[in-house]
């Protein structure tokens, strides 16, 4: 295949859990699956994905380069029909192991809630009901949900939790709002994770050393010519603000360090958004890598030393993808950047459902 339309190396679709045979590893669906980080995680920590839905086609492109031996729908789940997709995977109601989603949060987002809003009015958020439906259908022996904290402050999540403990699934209580920065994730992202049994709550994991922005990419040599088209992606700049990156103090530094008279005409008029144009510190995780991570007028994505914003697979190693995961650039680097950004990292999925996959096994 073109380096043009993918990152070509190797090594995405290994399944760390190879060591367990099929019919040992507990199955999973992964509804709303984006390029993969959930399906990536849940395989690392000893699960087999047997299906997975995703409505945007380069999302499922992704998808399908990594996960070769998975069921894809690239398809609207308001218009799947559960217990044919279940039929389909040869599951019988309540065979599957473990049904998993990430709902599109984009309407859940900060900027949509600051009114406080317990119902924001975003088609998106519905999902959470076929999210609901699907376990309905599948009856799986547990469910595990991952979105925005916003959520949790929506009527939406006092329904889908009515939901899944009438479905006898006791989700009261059952979530919790977390750092990834804690389970070993070298990013400070809060995220709302529900995991629940029908036997009860599994046990939580416990909290790892942090991880740096040095830990994941470090070792990476500059990007231009490393071989790797994600890493190799290139940027374009004006010079007026080429001139400005260069004056960024490194390792941690921002645009306010500088004097009013060295900054953009823009910034000098606001004191919000003060990561905007910052760069990275080596030894902190690095801030929430976002849809916006490829441009640095979006927030602190700026590399620690070299005078650029960070490349897709720093991005994506931020997220702990594997340095093997594959992504299709025929949306060229915003289409990547969406896909990274809205994904959930596979480590922080990892280490959440590593009991799950123990006691389902």
């Amino acid at each position: 295949m073109a380096t043009s339309e993918v990152s070509n190396m190797a090594g995405g679709d290994q399944d760390p859990g190879q060591a367990k045979s099929r019919r040992q590893r507990p199955t999973a669906l992964d509804l709303f699956a984006g390029a993969g980080g959930l399906t990536q995680g849940l395989r690392q920590s000893g699960f087999r994905v047997v299906g997975a839905v995703e409505l945007n086609a380069l999302a499922a492109e992704t998808y399908r380069l990594n996960h070769k031996r998975v069921r894809m729908w690239n398809a609207d789940i308001r218009k799947l029909d559960a217990h044919k997709a279940m039929a389909s995977l040869g599951l019988a109601p309540g065979e599957l192991g473990l049904l998993a989603g990430c709902p599109p949060c984009q309407g859940f987002s900060n900027l949509r809630t600051l009114n406080r809003s317990r119902a924001v009015a975003d088609e998106r958020n519905d999902l959470v009901f076929d999210y609901l439906r699907f376990v309905a259908a599948f009856q799986p022996k547990a469910v595990l949900l991952e979105n925005v904290p916003a959520l949790a402050d929506d009527v939406r999540m006092e329904q889908l939790v009515e939901g899944l403990t009438s479905l006898g699934y006791p989700a009261e209580g059952g979530y919790a709002i977390l750092n990834a920065a804690n389970f070993g994730v070298p990013q400070r992202r809060q995220r709302l994770v529900l995991l629940v049994g029908r036997d009860g709550h599994f046990a939580a994991p416990k909290p790892q050393l942090a991880r740096t922005v040095r830990n994941a990419i470090g070792r990476l040599v500059s990007p231009g010519n490393s071989g790797d088209p994600l890493h190799d992606l290139p940027e374009r700049r004006s010079q007026k603000v080429l001139d400005l990156i260069r004056k960024i103090p490194l390792d941690g530094g921002s645009r306010t360090d500088l004097d009013l008279t060295e900054q953009l005409e823009c910034h000098t008029r606001t004191t919000g958004f003060r990561d905007v144009y910052g760069r990275m510190a080596w030894d902190k995780p690095a801030p929430t890598i976002t849809t916006g991570c490829h441009n640095p007028s979006r927030g602190r994505f700026l590399h620690p030393s070299e005078h650029r914003a960070i490349t897709m697979r720093e991005a994506a190693l931020l997220q702990t993808f594997p340095m093997g995961y594959k992504f299709s650039l025929k949306g060229g680097k915003e289409g990547v950047a969406a896909m990274i950004g809205n994904a959930i990292p596979p480590r922080f999925v990892a280490a959440h459902t590593r009991e799950a996959a123990r006691v389902l096994q």
